[in-house]
């Protein structure tokens, strides 16, 4: 039997949680619910969720500042989707920054909220084509840097692991299988969430610079990642594969 996928709802709001809930066991989800931070973390430790709801404004804490919590702890591959009846840009930007992988202002049709949940697990749980190159490696290697793809664990020179959210991670895996070639924002927009930018989509950019601060990657004097102006990004550095079964060699471009 299929494993029914597990959505924790952090809302305070009864009259949003409830028909959001029974939405959700409606079209197949399983559900739990918290009403503060307080039950969120307790939720999380009882039951670890494949993906959390999370409204910005609690009673005991700000929703943005619990992503950075989660971001940095235990959980942080879970994906986040955050919820505002704020309707200012600045505090989508903030959130995205944070590490939630999408944000929605209320009020919203609980329809799309299903399918941006449903959108956020596909991607959480399927490798998109263009990350298909590398899959046989254990451990991708740039530099001094390590990523550990089964366990999904970046590791620092010192071998510290470097918590990632699973947006972050998917856009590196992206980077480290196609090494030292131009990427535009339409196509790492494609590759790691499955659809195209538009004009104001800033959320590549975002992600970038979440990535150049887990790697310690200046802008202007960045060693890894390059922003090449009007073109989109590219990874600089050679990608070594590490195996069982075969020895530190480059990871080659093989898409056309």
């Amino acid at each position: 039997m299929k494993k029914l996928e597990h959505v924790l709802i952090v809302d305070d709001d009864r009259e949003i949680r409830e028909p959001v809930a029974i939405y959700l066991q409606r079209n197949g989800m399983r559900v739990s619910r918290a009403s503060s931070g307080r039950d969120m973390r307790v939720a999380l430790d009882r039951d670890p969720p494949d993906l959390i709801v999370l409204d910005v404004r609690l009673p005991d804490a700000d929703g943005l500042s619990l992503c950075r919590e989660l971001r940095a702890g235990e959980f942080h591959a879970i994906p986040i989707v955050m919820l505002s009846a704020r309707h200012d840009e600045a505090d989508r930007i903030v959130g995205l920054e944070l590490g939630a992988d999408d944000y929605m202002a209320k009020p919203f049709a609980i329809r799309e909220l299903l399918a941006r949940i449903r959108a956020v697990l596909r991607r959480t749980n399927m490798l998109p084509p263009g990350m298909r190159v590398a899959e046989s490696a254990t451990v991708l290697r740039f530099g001094e840097w390590r990523l550990d793809t089964a366990a999904r664990r970046l590791l620092d020179p010192e071998g510290t692991v470097v918590a990632l959210s699973g947006a972050e991670y998917r856009l590196l895996r992206v980077f480290l299988d196609h090494p030292n070639r131009v990427l535009t924002r339409d196509q790492l927009l494609n590759l790691t969430q499955g659809r195209h930018a538009d004009l104001l989509d800033r959320s590549i950019d975002l992600l970038v610079s979440r990535v150049r601060q887990r790697l310690q990657d200046g802008v202007r004097d960045g060693r890894f990642i390059k922003t090449l102006r009007n073109e989109g990004y590219l990874f600089s550095a050679t990608v070594m594969r590490v195996a069982s079964h075969v020895s530190d060699a480059p990871l080659l471009d093989c898409t056309t």
